[in-house]
């Protein structure tokens, strides 16, 4: 049952589930620049321009479509919407999966650094990502203590679903603890981070609309 929690932080560490069913791209920073760079240039940004709406550094941009640094998963999604798209259309590539089936062993994973840059969130993707889709649907699988980081806020309605390990979802002022088998639905419009304050890996089925990651 999930569990409105205090801001208090507990510790902890543990090594992350093994097994995931897809290896990650073998240059995920190199490809995304590339896209990056060409998103900006066919909205016909400068980087100092896509900087000030972004929210972050002229350096980390150049850095990013440079390929030589990760963003975060907040700091990616904040580049996303100053460039009228989604994390989706900026880390994958593009949709040559015509089946309306996904399996297990084929789909694709994409990584984000936490905080510090030591841990990770992998989104391990259910739908792949494609033009036009009204639906985004994807497994985060969280290495314990790894956090979205900043808080987040957008259009949309977003529900998930937690497969295994603890989660922490902070929603503006109120954090909530949850646990496997619990639920969450809020507007994406409400501010909104999560975090695996356990020691183990937590997977979360997380599904939203319109696409946004």
């Amino acid at each position: 049952m999930a569990t409105k929690i205090p801001a208090a932080r507990k510790s902890a560490s543990a090594r992350p589930r093994a097994g995931n069913p897809v290896e990650v791209q073998a240059d995920p920073a190199a490809a995304l620049g590339v896209r990056l760079k060409h998103a900006r240039m066919v909205k016909q940004l400068t980087l100092k321009a896509l900087a000030e709406q972004a929210g972050c550094s002229e350096s980390m941009l150049s850095k990013l479509e440079g390929g030589h640094a990760q963003p975060s998963l907040a700091t990616l999604h904040k580049i996303a919407l100053a460039l009228s798209t989604n994390v989706g259309a900026l880390v994958s590539g593009p949709d040559i999966n015509t089946s309306p089936v996904q399996r297990a062993s084929e789909r694709p994973m994409t990584e984000f650094p936490s905080a510090g840059k030591r841990l990770s969130i992998m989104l391990e993707r259910v739908i792949v990502p494609a033009a036009g889709q009204l639906l985004q649907s994807d497994i985060h699988v969280i290495e314990p203590l790894a956090s979205s980081d900043e808080q987040i806020s957008h259009a949309g309605e977003e529900l998930g679903y937690v497969i295994e390990g603890e989660f922490e979802l902070t929603l503006g002022e109120e954090c909530y603890l949850l646990h496997a088998g619990d639920t969450f639905y809020f507007p994406s419009t409400v501010p909104h981070s999560y975090r695996n304050p356990g020691t183990t890996v937590t997977r979360v089925l997380w599904t939203n609309t319109p696409p946004t990651f």
